[in-house]
């Protein structure tokens, strides 16, 4: 349990950051996440760069149409916010969910979607709420689709060469509501099976869905069948019930010590008719 030896670099801003930034280094945030690797060496940087004081990619700013959450924010600090309150209240009550208190003090919503847990809850919330990543490198900044970020098993979009600096959440409409449930791992909190939906209507038909699972599969995924099913009818308990039979369509369910695929399949199904019919 004792990691490999590593360097220790301090940045005091993104562009000294990448600057410092080796082809084997590793970014440091909370290290809620990278940390326990290092200690297992299953990750084994030449390097750290710690941006945990880099103030700038802490805030979380209220724009126009969306908020703007810096990839150094704390769990903590988003479950507090007024501003998601108001208009991402999916996203303030998700990071409240999130570990214990200890790790939402000091983990970072941007090192947990760099680190792509299969389990995690930020990849699903983030799908439903169609999330923008920003991403800096030497080359200048980039904004990805959260759709193109989570590629498979501990996989992003991310380059070696590239440090998340903050995720834009769309304002919620007046005609939109979301939400998140999951199935825990009582240890860890992380999600056996997590759901995160959300659904636009207008005069009682749903006009939008956005429907998202962690812990099912190697990555977090959208349910479009669930999504292209609740488009046009109602949230009437039938009509969700055959909905969300689609819930693993296309998709290789996981099977581990903490349940079978067969088991993750149902539970899928059923976190998903408790989450929609929460909305």
């Amino acid at each position: 349990m004792i990691p490999a030896s590593f360097e220790y670099k301090k940045a005091n801003s993104i562009q000294e950051a990448l600057a410092m930034l080796g082809e084997d280094d590793k970014i440091l945030a909370g290290g809620h996440s990278l940390v326990p690797a290092m200690k297992l060496r299953l990750n084994m940087p030449e390097a750290l760069v710690d941006i945990s004081k880099i103030e700038a990619i802490q805030e979380i700013r209220n724009n126009d149409q969306t908020i703007t959450i810096g990839a150094g924010a704390t769990h903590a600090s988003i479950s507090r916010n007024e501003d998601l309150k108001k208009h991402a209240p999916m996203v303030a009550e998700v990071a409240g969910m999130i570990g214990d208190i200890q790790v939402r003090n000091r983990g970072t919503i941007g090192g947990s979607i760099a680190h792509a847990d299969p389990s995690a809850d930020w990849p699903a919330v983030l799908l439903a709420a169609d999330a923008k990543i920003v991403i800096a490198s030497a080359n200048g900044n980039r904004e990805v689709d959260v759709d193109q970020f989570f590629k498979g098993f501990y996989e992003t979009a991310l380059n070696d060469n590239e440090i998340i600096t903050s995720i834009k959440i769309p304002k919620s409409a007046a005609n939109a509501n979301s939400c998140y449930m999951k199935f825990v791992q009582p240890a860890s909190r992380f999600a056996i099976v997590g759901c995160a939906a959300a659904i636009a209507k207008d005069n009682g038909t749903v006009s939008a869905a956005r429907i998202a699972f962690t812990g099912v599969s190697d990555s977090a995924y959208r349910a479009k069948e669930i999504e292209n099913a609740l488009k046009g009818g109602d949230l009437s308990a039938d009509h969700i019930e055959t909905a969300c039979a689609g819930a693993t369509a296309g998709v290789d369910v996981m099977s581990d010590h903490f349940a079978s695929e067969k088991y993750r399949a149902h539970l899928a199904c059923v976190y998903a008719k408790r989450a929609i019919s929460r909305l």
